[in-house]
């Protein structure tokens, strides 16, 4: 009677088992359905004997379904809404609660363009910026601000923008999140700063010869009567340097402004570059600064003409000559060269064995009153503005320049420019 009792039981506790087994399968496959968001079929799984499975199949099923349609329904909105603002010239961008990027549109994209793909990150990844981050709570938290300019750090990168921003609800009304329009004010920022440092480098040397001049006119007043003749003529002299001086800084101004104006009145024309370099090189040979100096011509007679105006070109290769003769000592050696680097590009250099130019200053020799201080000062004569205005021209012409320091000593000014103009 005792085994056969123990014989039940243990049938007992293995169907028991087995139902257990396919109750736990079947919890674990509707957990998953639930995870993955894909409705359960009652005929796939079995509910192990539960009565009420077909039942919690169809809940949880109407469930997944719900929640299916609305993170679609939220999938479309910001769709919706990014094809709205994507175009928009100014940049959108939408965080939710926790700080989590849900929109950037391209605008915002261009700001930071270390970060192509914003959404689903942190703001605080991309935007390092304490004050920004502070507007983005107190927006999202409802206070009303005005719009703000912010300064954001990009690695090596500065950018300034203006925002202004709105609490928005969420997709499913349970948080606030918020909504921003940014005006990147980074080029104004930028043209302000080189408008304020040219104004103030301009002042600064038109300032140093309407002083001097002024100075040396005021002592010519007060003791015309009772100064030398000798010491007058140098006076007057003095007066005579500066004027021609104040007179050059202001014709290379007005260059400058009508290069960077909207017509800089450029005339294209085909251009043989032996003939011309050639007529250059003769007329430096025979000024008074190049019969000291060895000029030496490099440039293969049977290069192809390219598109280009002449004139302007002219004007480049005379501030190049002219400082690779300015300051370089006598019997220094200064060549011409020319030579295709490709089919569509030629390049240009004009090279001294000089003494150079210290290399962490060789970025900044094509920038407006930028003067190297070893012989290079302003007792040369020159308005700083010869290599500012070779820039542009050459950008006119579609091309690039720079310079480089030659191994064994000296300096190499480099204009690469491409043969046809695009029309």
């Amino acid at each position: 009677m005792t085994a056969l009792l123990i014989a039940v039981l243990a049938v007992a506790l293995a169907v028991l088992l087995w139902v257990l087994r396919r109750q736990n399968r079947a919890l674990r496959n509707l957990r998953e359905a639930v995870r993955r968001g894909q409705p359960l079929l009652r005929e796939d799984v079995s509910g192990g004997g539960l009565t009420a499975w077909p039942a919690l199949v169809e809940a949880t099923n109407r469930l997944i379904a719900d929640n299916t349609a609305l993170r679609q329904q939220r999938t479309d909105q910001l769709a919706q809404l990014e094809a709205t603002l994507g175009n928009l010239r100014e940049a959108v961008l939408i965080v939710d609660e926790a700080n989590y990027i849900h929109l950037a549109n391209r605008s915002l994209r261009d700001i930071f363009p270390a970060a192509r793909n914003l959404v689903n990150l942190r703001l605080e990844l991309i935007v390092r910026s304490g004050p920004f981050l502070d507007y983005v709570r107190a927006t999202r938290a409802g206070q009303e601000l005005p719009r703000e300019e912010f300064e954001i750090i990009d690695g090596p990168h500065q950018h300034w923008i203006e925002a202004s921003g709105a609490p928005i609800p969420s997709p499913d009304g349970k948080s606030q999140w918020a909504l921003f329009v940014i005006h990147d004010l980074t080029s104004q920022r930028k043209l302000e700063r080189v408008r304020r440092d040219f104004v103030a480098n301009a002042s600064h040397e038109l300032r140093t010869p309407l002083s001097i001049i002024k100075g040396y006119i005021e002592t010519l007043v007060d003791g015309h009567e009772t100064m030398s003749l000798e010491d007058r003529a140098k006076f007057l002299k003095t007066i005579q340097r500066h004027s021609d001086r104040l007179k050059s800084i202001i014709d290379d101004l007005l260059v400058l402004s009508r290069l960077e104006s909207a017509t800089p009145g450029l005339q294209f024309a085909s251009l043989a570059l032996a003939p011309f370099f050639q007529g250059l090189a003769d007329e430096y040979r025979h000024r008074a600064a190049g019969t000291d100096h060895e000029i030496v011509l490099h440039v293969p007679s049977e290069m192809a003409p390219i598109e280009a105006d002449g004139e302007k070109l002219t004007q480049v290769f005379d501030n190049l000559l002219e400082n690779a003769l300015k300051y370089t000592p006598r019997g220094s050696r200064v060549e011409i060269g020319a030579l295709a680097v490709t089919a569509d590009e030629i390049e240009c250099s004009v090279l001294d064995n000089g003494a150079g130019i210290p290399a962490e200053e060789l970025p900044h020799i094509f920038e407006r009153f930028f003067r190297v201080e070893k012989g290079r000062s302003r007792e040369t004569g020159g308005t700083g503005l010869g290599l500012s205005i070779v820039k542009h021209i050459v950008q006119l012409h579609g091309g690039r320049v720079w310079a480089e320091n030659r191994e064994g000593g000296g300096l190499a000014i480099i204009v690469r420019l491409p043969r046809s103009q695009k029309t």
